[in-house]
């Protein structure tokens, strides 16, 4: 298995899409699929039926998943979008960002 280039908590721009060029932070990663969760973008309405847990139901609003492609991490320093690559620091494998060089927490 490879290491991932985004993870939960991640800051991400939109590249593509509906919500081009917003930035939002990956409330949930799901690699088995390739896609993430961004916290604001990509909304859908679901409406749901009343049940025990939900008496009232109705037309809900959440974040729907986007395809891992379509999402960008955002540089430390400019908050532009850039790739991702890999480094060994002080013996550990962390994340760096292309454009700047700085090392990505989260």
């Amino acid at each position: 298995m490879s290491a991932a280039k985004i993870k939960k908590g991640d800051t991400v721009v939109v590249l593509s899409g509906k919500d081009k060029g917003r930035t939002g932070e990956v409330i949930r990663a799901i690699p088995s699929e390739g896609k993430v969760v961004v916290g604001g973008i990509n909304m859908i309405s679901r409406h749901t039926k009343p049940s025990q847990g939900d008496p009232q139901g109705g037309i809900k609003r959440r974040e729907a998943a986007m395809h891992v492609c379509k999402v960008a991490i955002a540089d430390p320093k400019s908050g532009k979008p850039t790739r991702v690559g890999f480094k060994i620091v002080d013996g550990k494998k962390v994340r760096v960002a292309k454009k700047s060089g700085e090392v990505i927490h989260g």
